[in-house]
């Protein structure tokens, strides 16, 4: 049985994992992606447009189902080594958060409902992960 699975990561990686595809979580750390096998749904949260700063963005921007078991190093320079997990990704539409708060499971009821993605990988319900793809549109 697959799982589901939420990651938090800056926009721009984000981007160049969805048009390479791949993912990566917790400032390129191994370990977590382990926890994530073939056929496991994952998607992303960007808290802020980009890591550091302060635009908010507060939305899910891409959906797909990891590929397989292998978890790699990736090089994006700068002696960046980052550990990677291949993923199909979806075509798909940015969603925001906010419509859904009271509907996920892990954020209804929450004033503090941010805390949830506090580790950069978050194990979901399938029903949670069927809103966000409803949500953004996916197939």
């Amino acid at each position: 049985m697959s799982a589901c699975w939420l990651a938090v990561a800056s926009a721009e990686h984000v981007a160049t994992g969805r048009r390479e595809g791949f993912m990566q979580v917790g400032h390129g750390k191994g370990a977590p992606l382990k926890r994530l096998h073939a056929g496991d749904r994952i998607a992303y949260y960007l808290p802020v447009r980009v890591l550091g700063g302060k635009e908010a963005c507060q939305a899910f921007t891409a959906i797909g189902t990891v590929r397989d078991e292998r978890v790699y190093q990736g090089d994006m320079g700068g002696g960046f080594l980052p550990f990677r997990k291949d993923v199909d990704w979806l075509a798909a539409q940015e969603a925001p958060i906010r419509p859904l708060l009271e509907a996920l499971s892990f954020t209804a009821g929450k004033s503090n409902w941010g805390y949830a993605f506090r580790f950069g990988l978050l194990k979901v319900t399938a029903a949670d992960m069927d809103l966000i793809a409803q949500a953004m549109q996916a197939p």
